[in-house]
């Protein structure tokens, strides 16, 4: 593993970065392509598919386990906390063509206005150009949304959100809302840990192929946990 720890904001948020997280990427892909096709979410802005990992899952849960196991102490040393709970975990596909993403989906969004609330994104398969982008939005100033200023944030997107062109699609670097403050490529094996509060956009090229099969999309497991 090659752990780094990047600052990103002007809150210098934290963001761990390790390259050769696994050491077994296609291996890991082979379970995600063993649990395909990838069910619809409904009810979630994620623009595509997943498929939550369960305990039943006996050979992809002992993935999600290993993967906690490992990544607990680079979770203890970039954010200070002793320990975490496990929340979920899944493989994850973008499928949703630019031009149907709703206004929602072409903005950066957070997962949990709680600070110990954090992901953990392990890239697989992934085209060149991709990754993940952090954000501030700048009418506001916020790069991390709290529970003081959700209610801010959300009526101030929202408002936003009607003034996108509908064809805006995918949001690449800066736009007149928001603007980029750090971005980590995806490289295969590449596991990203950070903040859900944070303001974060997956990086999604042009040209990128939206497909639900596994062996050619851009394929992610997404773990969730919480710190204590």
């Amino acid at each position: 593993m090659k752990p780094e720890l990047r600052r990103f904001g002007h809150g210098e948020h934290p963001v761990v970065v390790i390259d050769d997280f696994s050491g077994r990427t296609e291996d890991i892909a082979a379970l995600a392509d063993a649990l395909a096709p990838f069910p619809v979410i409904e009810g979630n802005y994620y623009p595509g598919i997943r498929r939550i990992i369960t305990t039943s899952d006996s050979d992809a849960n002992l993935y999600v386990e290993r993967t906690c196991e490992d990544a607990a102490q680079f979770i203890a040393g970039a954010f200070d906390v002793h320990g975490f709970t496990f929340i979920e975990a899944s493989f994850s596909m973008v499928t949703t063509p630019p031009s149907d993403l709703s206004p929602q989906q072409r903005a950066p969004h957070f997962d949990s206005a709680d600070p110990k609330y954090y992901a953990l994104l392990h890239f697989l398969r992934v085209p060149p150009g991709s990754g993940t982008a952090f954000y501030r939005q700048r009418s506001t100033g916020i790069e991390r949304v709290t529970d003081d200023n959700i209610a801010r944030f959300v009526r101030t997107a929202k408002a936003e959100a009607t003034l996108l062109a509908k064809d805006s699609g995918y949001i690449r670097g800066s736009d007149e809302f928001f603007e980029q403050i750090g971005a980590v490529e995806a490289v295969p094996d590449r596991m990203i840990i950070y903040q859900g509060s944070l303001l974060h956009s997956g990086i999604i090229p042009e040209g990128m192929a939206f497909s639900s099969d596994p062996k050619r999309g851009r394929l992610t497991a997404n773990l969730f946990v919480r710190g204590h």
